[in-house]
Parts: C-alpha cells; sequence; structure tokens
C-alpha cells in the first residue's frame, strides 16, 4: 500500500471557472470522472510494463468518450466545452489514455469526418467511436515531423488502385490492428489521405520501443511497400497539406486541454502530500516555502482553466482562430511542464515512485509539449500573426 494518497481528485477551480456549465455538459464530464476513477488504479502497471491497454480504449468506446466533440451518428452530442472537459479529466487520469482520445477521435476519426464520403464515415466512425476498431493517423515521417508539408510518401494510380511507399513514424495505434490514416502525395503533388487497413500486405507497423513517455499506449513505425488501396478508399475531400493542417488545428485545443489534465493532477498531488507529509514535526502545509509554491501552482493552473474555457466558447461559436488554438498549446503545455517539475520537487523522493503518479505525470507531459505542434512551432505561427512575417522561410 503506498505511504500517501495523493490521487484523491480535489476538483480545483478556484475562480469557479467551470461553475457556469449546462447539466449535460456535467454529465459528459462525470462519465469521464467515473472511467479515470476505474482506469486510474490499472495505470501504473501498464505504464511500468509499456503495455497498451486495450480493454481501456474499449471501455470509453462503451462510455462515449472517444468522439472527441465530433457528431457521429447513434452517439452523443458533446460540446466544445464537453470534450474538453473529457480530455482534461482523463489525462487527469493518465497521459496515454488521453493522447489514446487525441489519436482516435481528435485525428483519426476527424480526418473521416471532416473529409471522408458518406459511405466512409457511415463505415468507420461509428466503430471508432463506439471502440469497436482502432484508428491512426500518419502524417510524420522519420524525415519530417516539424516541416511535415515536405512529406515524401507517393501515392501513384495504377489502374483503380493507388500503390503507397514510404514510411511513417510516431504514429498512435498504428500497430494494434485497425485503420491508418495515410498522407501522402500523388502524382500530380497533392496531398491525399488514404484509408489504410492494417492487415493490408505491404504495410508492415513497428511498435516503437525504450520510452520514457506515454508507455502505455503504442505508437509505431511504419513502412509501407506497394501497398494497394483501392480509389474507394481515398478521402474525396483532401487535396492539399492544408486539410492535414485543419485536422490538426481543430485537435490542438484538445492539447491544451489535455494538458489542463497533467496539471490539475500534478498540483492536487502536490496539495494532499503536502497536507499529509509531516517533517520537523509540522506538516509541510505548514511551512511558508510550502504554501507559496502552491500558491504559485494554483494561480498558473486558474490561468490554465481560463484560457481552455474561453477557447472552447469561441470555438463553439465557430470564432476560433487556428493561432488561438496555437496560444493555448503554446501557454497550457509548458505551464503543465512548470506544474509538474515543482510538484515532483515538493514530493522529494517520493516524487520518483510511480505509487504517487507525479513523475508518470511529468514524463508524460513530455510528449504532449511536443507532438501536433512543438513549442517553437506554435511560436512561430503566433508570430507570423502578430509581426505580419513569417519566420519558416
Amino acid at each position: 500500500m503506498p505511504d500517501y494518497d495523493v490521487s484523491a481528485p480535489l476538483d480545483t477551480d478556484y475562480y469557479g471557472v467551470f461553475d457556469g456549465i449546462s447539466a449535460a455538459d456535467r454529465a459528459v464530464w462525470e462519465r469521464a470522472r467515473a472511467f479515470t476513477d476505474e482506469a486510474v488504479p490499472q495505470m501504473n502497471d501498464y505504464w511500468d510494463r509499456a503495455e497498451y491497454p486495450l480493454h481501456l480504449v474499449k471501455r470509453m468506446g462503451e462510455l462515449d468518450l472517444l468522439s472527441d466533440g465530433l457528431h457521429v451518428p447513434g452517439q452523443e452530442p458533446m460540446s466544445p466545452l464537453a470534450a474538453g472537459l473529457v480530455n482534461m479529466e482523463v489525462s487527469r487520469g493518465d497521459g496515454s489514455l488521453g493522447t489514446v482520445i487525441a489519436v482516435q477521435g481528435g485525428l483519426a476519426m476527424r480526418s473521416i469526418a471532416y473529409f471522408g464520403s458518406q459511405e466512409q464515415q457511415d463505415r468507420w466512425l461509428g466503430p471508432l467511436a463506439r471502440g469497436e476498431e482502432f484508428g491512426a493517423f500518419a502524417l510524420t515521417e522519420p524525415d519530417h515531423g516539424s516541416d511535415s508539408v515536405s512529406l515524401e510518401t507517393t501515392a501513384v494510380l495504377d489502374g483503380d488502385e493507388f500503390v503507397l511507399n514510404g514510411e511513417k513514424k510516431w504514429i498512435g495505434n498504428g500497430s494494434v490492428g485497425g485503420v491508418t490514416v495515410v498522407w501522402a502525395r500523388d502524382e500530380q503533388g497533392n496531398v491525399r489521405g488514404f484509408l489504410v487497413r492494417q492487415d493490408t500486405p505491404g504495410y508492415e507497423a513497428e511498435t516503437i520501443t525504450g520510452k520514457a513517455s506515454l508507455r502505455a499506449i503504442y505508437q509505431a513505425r511504419i513502412r509501407l511497400e506497394n501497398v494497394r488501396i483501392p480509389v474507394d478508399d481515398v478521402l474525396p475531400g483532401t487535396r492539399t497539406f492544408k486539410d492535414a493542417s485543419t485536422v490538426l488545428v481543430a485537435t490542438r485545443l484538445g492539447v491544451a486541454w489535455s494538458a489542463l489534465g497533467h496539471a490539475t493532477a500534478v498540483y492536487e498531488a502536490a496539495l494532499n502530500y503536502a497536507k499529509q507529509r509531516t517533517q520537523f514535526g509540522k506538516p509541510l502545509a505548514k511551512f511558508q516555502l510550502v504554501q507559496e509554491r502552491l500558491s504559485h501552482m494554483l494561480a498558473e493552473l486558474t490561468s490554465m482553466q481560463l484560457h481552455c474555457v474561453h477557447m472552447a466558447g469561441l470555438d463553439a461559436a465557430g470564432a476560433l482562430r487556428p493561432t488561438q488554438a496555437s496560444m493555448a498549446k503554446y501557454h497550457n503545455t509548458r505551464k503543465a511542464r512548470e506544474l509538474a517539475s515543482i510538484a515532483r520537487d515538493m514530493l522529494g523522493g517520493n516524487g520518483i515512485l510511480l505509487e504517487n503518479h507525479v513523475v508518470r505525470h511529468l514524463l508524460d507531459i513530455e510528449s504532449i509539449h511536443t507532438y501536433e505542434g512543438t513549442e517553437s512551432v506554435q511560436a512561430l505561427l503566433i508570430g507570423r500573426e502578430v509581426t505580419g512575417h513569417s519566420a519558416f522561410a
């Protein structure tokens, strides 16, 4: 048994940022909370063994937590705020599970919802939302991450099929048996999305090992060697890199919510620990330095909450600009890293034990700080808008 119980949720909301949310949104949040309570006791073991708990992905599907705000026939509609609260709550429990939502709903399902034919949407969206199928989004390549616009994967038309060749890397769900949205250039230089079933001949996926972050979800390195795809499996709405970028922009706000979940977890762990741990004859919570640190963490956490809720309102009104989503991601992942570092230090040696959860969040935050646009790229997107000058070229 752990010496300290630091994982109890405290519902930290110093400014009452969430006081006015609707009953429908709160019901979704409570559903995500129930799932998190169920999942957290299992996650340290899966994280430690670097194994992917696919049964929990299916459980999220059963609870309708995977759609990331997309409207899927047969599934309960979810507002941008409710989708954000799900991202936050699940990430408060575990970053690997939060990333499942980003991959399955935010990227794979969104690509199909935005650019798929009616037949493709009918075939895939329901099963993906229910966790009956697994979905991946393959854009990043071994040599093209931040400059993914330069992707080298090719698609050559041969009769009524496209032939795909190339490599992809860091593809969540890319090796678990499902469907992968592969982005490639056709012979005209257009960037198209292709629905590739992972059992298709020539599709080879190797799960990346040796990770020190997001250890409880599989990311893959994919090799595509003469993979033949029927023309009916091309996403008809995809023509340019801007289409892939549209999906990334739409999920960027979800990353900001995920960062808020991580930050909430480490702040509440630090506060719980300070009240339970006794040193020099009194609880840590009575020390001035500890109170100052907790106050600083709370101020930063409150700022993150304000970013997320305001951006969700803009999103619901159809007024969210891409660079505003970039700002939320840029701000929140930076702050989450800072808060996790402070919390780890406040727990002393106990901070490196998985049983106290903080170190798992600290390491998982490193991944969300990088994926879907690094800090540097977000800064340059914002900088281009405010200065009128591009620093990319």
